[in-house]
C-alpha cells in the first residue's frame, strides 16, 4: 500500500515547521537494524501491510521486524527479528500479517539514499528525503551503504551460503512491548483540565476505534465525544507525535510521525513514548483503550526501555565478536 525509506527521524527543524517523520514503529526499525549489526539508526524500508515484493541483485544480509507482513521466499516463511542471508537472484514476497500493519526491512549498512536536513526519512507531503521524496514504486533499484560494522561483517561471514540461511536465535521484540496490546498509556496534557469530568471518565474507560481516515500524520478515533467546559479558544501551540488532540466536535486525533509541528486544538493527553510502537501497528477498525500514568512513571518506563535496548546491542556484539 505504501513503502517508504525511513530512519529515526528528522530532528532539529520543528521551529521551522518541518515534522520529525521517521519510522512509525521505531522499536521494530531499531531491532531490524540491530539484527544485521547496524547501529539502530540506519535507514530501513517501512512497508505498510504486505503485497509487496523485491528481488536480490547480489548476496545481501537482511532482517525484518514488525507486525505488518511476513517475508516469504518460494512460499516459505522467513523468521523475523534475526539476520537473513539472501543469495543473488532470490525473489522475496511480503504476505500481509493480520497482527499489525507495518514492517521494517533493514539491510547491512543501511539503505543508501541522500540525506535531507540530516535524515534519510521520506516526508512525502514536502517531497523530501527517501528516494526522490516519494513512496517506492515498482522497478525502483535500491542499494546498501558500503560502510559495515564488525558485527555485520562477522554475521555475513558466518551465514553466507548458496541458499537462504539464518541463525537459530532471534531477538524477542515482544519483550519490549506491553502485554496489553490495545491499552495505550498516556500522561495528561496541558489542557487536560479543560474537559468535563464525564468526558475525562469516558476517555479513560471507553473503547475508541481507529477510523479509516488515518495515516502517517495521525489517527482519527471514533468513540464517545469529549466535551470541554472551558469555552476559550487555544492559540496554536506545540504538538508532537503521540499528542492526542480534541477537535471542535469532540472527536480525538492521535498525532503520529508525520504530524504538524503546531496545532490549535486542545491537547488532552500525550502517549507515553514506550507505547508509540503499539500505536504504529494499529489498523482501521482496531480498538484502543487509554490508561493514565504519571510523567515520572512514563519517564522511568522510557529509561528502562532504552537501557534494555542498549544491553541488547552490547550482548549481540559481545557474543558475535568474542566467539570468532
Amino acid at each position: 500500500m505504501m513503502s517508504t525509506i525511513q530512519d529515526m527521524g528528522r530532528w532539529g527543524y520543528l521551529s521551522q515547521g518541518v515534522p520529525i517523520s521517521g519510522a512509525m514503529d521505531r522499536l521494530a526499525a531499531r531491532i531490524a537494524n540491530l539484527a544485521v549489526g547496524n547501529t539502530g539508526e540506519q535507514a530501513v524500508i517501512e512497508f505498510t501491510y504486505g503485497n509487496a515484493a523485491f528481488q536480490a541483485e547480489t548476496d545481501i544480509l537482511l532482517a525484518y521486524s514488525g507486525d505488518g507482513a511476513i517475508l516469504e521466499a518460494n512460499s516459505t516463511p522467513l523468521p523475523p527479528d534475526r539476520p537473513l542471508f539472501i543469495p543473488t537472484g532470490t525473489y522475496i514476497h511480503l504476505a500481509t500479517n493480520p497482527s499489525g500493519c507495518r514492517s521494517y526491512l533493514a539491510v547491512a549498512g543501511g539503505w543508501d539514499v541522500p540525506e535531507a536536513l540530516g535524515s534519510r526519512s521520506t516526508y512525502t507531503t514536502a517531497a523530501i528525503g527517501g528516494l526522490q521524496g516519494r513512496a517506492l514504486q515498482g522497478g525502483d533499484m535500491l542499494q546498501a551503504c558500503s560502510s559495515l560494522t564488525d558485527i555485520t561483517v562477522e554475521l555475513f561471514r558466518r551465514l553466507q551460503r548458496q541458499t537462504i540461511n539464518y541463525p537459530p536465535w532471534g531477538i524477542a521484540r515482544w519483550l519490549f512491548l506491553s502485554k496489553k496490546r490495545n491499552t495505550v498509556r498516556i500522561v495528561p496534557a496541558h489542557e487536560f483540565t479543560w474537559f468535563r469530568g464525564e468526558s475525562v471518565v469516558n476517555f479513560l474507560s471507553s473503547p475508541f476505534t481507529v477510523s479509516t481516515t488515518s495515516n502517517r500524520m495521525g489517527y482519527q478515533l471514533d468513540g464517545p465525544p469529549t466535551h470541554r467546559f472551558v469555552s476559550r479558544e487555544l492559540l496554536s501551540t506545540a504538538v508532537a507525535p503521540g499528542t492526542i488532540q480534541v477537535t471542535g466536535n469532540g472527536s480525538l486525533v492521535l498525532l503520529m510521525a508525520d504530524c504538524q509541528t503546531t496545532g490549535g486544538y486542545p491537547r488532552i493527553a500525550q502517549v507515553a513514548a514506550v507505547d508509540m510502537p503499539l500505536c504504529a501497528q494499529f489498523k482501521p477498525g482496531d480498538i484502543i483503550y487509554f490508561k493514565e500514568i504519571s510523567r515520572i512513571e512514563a519517564e522511568k518506563l522510557y529509561i528502562h526501555h532504552e537501557n534494555q535496548l542498549s544491553k541488547l546491542a552490547i550482548a549481540l556484539a559481545t557474543n558475535l565478536l568474542t566467539a570468532r
